[in-house]
């Protein structure tokens, strides 16, 4: 059982920045963020593979990005120039299977929220 622990989220203005951090207790193949607003499904915004290939949601257009540290069990998402519309809650992910596709993620944290408004 992998156990996820996100943090970092909180209140920016449009524009700003955040950095959410999501701790895994053990290490598997590929870590990933999605987020979720009220009455929408959740969808993938980025993960990335235990030898660190990066994938992102085609919305991100380069504003997001994640990285991982494989000693500290801790991957990061980067967010850069956000907008009311990057308001959500934002779960990390993982699965044992290879990064590339939003389907078949095994473990999920509790979230954390993120709000944009100025």
């Amino acid at each position: 059982q992998v156990q996820l622990v996100e943090s970092g989220g909180g209140s920016v203005q449009p524009g700003g920045s955040l950095r959410l951090s999501c701790e895994y207790s053990q290490s598997v193949m590929c870590m990933g963020w999605f987020r979720q607003t009220p009455g929408k499904e959740r969808e993938g915004v980025a993960s990335i593979s235990d030898r660190g290939s990066s994938y992102y949601a085609d919305w991100v257009r380069g504003r997001f990005s994640i990285s991982r540290d494989n000693s500290k069990h801790t991957v990061y998402l980067q967010m850069n120039r956000l907008g009311p519309e990057d308001t959500a809650m934002y779960y990390c992910a993982a699965k044992t299977s290879t990064c590339g596709s939003w389907s078949r993620w095994t473990y999920w944290g509790q979230g954390t929220q993120v709000t944009v408004s100025s």
